[in-house]
């Protein structure tokens, strides 16, 4: 479908129509470290002007649902935390053997324990990046070897139980027994890409796929993006456009 005109079917009804946000490289741009992530204003006031349009707002984050409410910082939002894992109590079952591989990964950088279904480590501090890939090659293949699995994304290797959720699951389940039948995603990292399958199975008249662009980009993301901005920033001029 020509692009201009799938944003006029988005807006055309916006009762029924659903905005759905990734956060880390979507509305807060990348940092080192991730707990010095800032949401700009504007783009907060942005998505809050978003709400009150549109028949749902929602965040759908790696962080933990807590964690992502506080660094958007709009309560009117839903938020879904850890791609769907955070209150699924399969994945929670596997919280000892994630803590046990946490305790026994050598890994000289930071690592994020997401509310005990998964962890995240990161080598976005690292010098020496072909050191790093492959330390991240021995991880995903530890992983694997402890029946947990590795999911890549920018400058992160997420490792998470072997429960079938991911952020498609969790928009499905998002927009369920809702009045929507429009939705649009935007994302910047490879589980987005999850996102858009899940709105392609969602089974709605209108999908939009918003894909946020950086120099780590996968190129995945551009072939599977109905639009394609230029970072953070991009994405608030294309949100005015809502």
């Amino acid at each position: 479908m020509n692009a201009p005109v799938l944003l006029v079917r988005f807006r055309s009804e916006p009762g029924q129509a659903a905005v759905l946000l990734d956060i880390d490289g979507t509305l807060a741009p990348i940092v080192e470290r991730p707990e010095d992530a800032e949401v700009p204003a504007a783009t907060r006031a942005e998505v809050e002007r978003l709400a009150g349009r549109y028949g749902l707002v929602a965040c759908i984050s790696g962080r933990p649902s807590a964690e992502a409410r506080r660094l958007v910082g709009l309560d009117e939002l839903e938020y879904v935390g850890v791609h769907g894992l955070e209150n699924d109590s399969e994945a929670r079952r596997f919280a000892p053997e994630l803590e046990r591989f946490l305790a026994e990964a050598a890994w000289p950088w930071h690592v994020e324990n997401k509310g005990g279904v998964t962890l995240a480590f990161h080598y976005r501090q690292a010098d020496d990046e072909e050191d790093a890939a492959s330390r991240v090659d021995e991880l995903a293949n530890a992983a694997k070897e402890a029946g947990l699995t590795a999911h890549r994304g920018r400058k992160v290797l997420e490792v998470r139980p072997p429960v079938p959720i991911d952020k498609g699951i969790a928009v499905r389940r998002l927009l369920a027994g809702r009045p929507i039948s429009r939705a649009l995603y935007a994302g910047d990292d490879t589980t987005d890409l999850d996102a858009f399958r899940g709105l392609d199975e969602s089974g709605l008249e209108t999908v939009v796929k918003v894909g946020v662009g950086s120099a780590e980009m996968n190129p995945r993301m551009l072939n599977a993006s109905d639009f394609v901005v230029d970072g953070p920033p991009g994405l608030v001029e294309f949100l005015r456009q809502l």
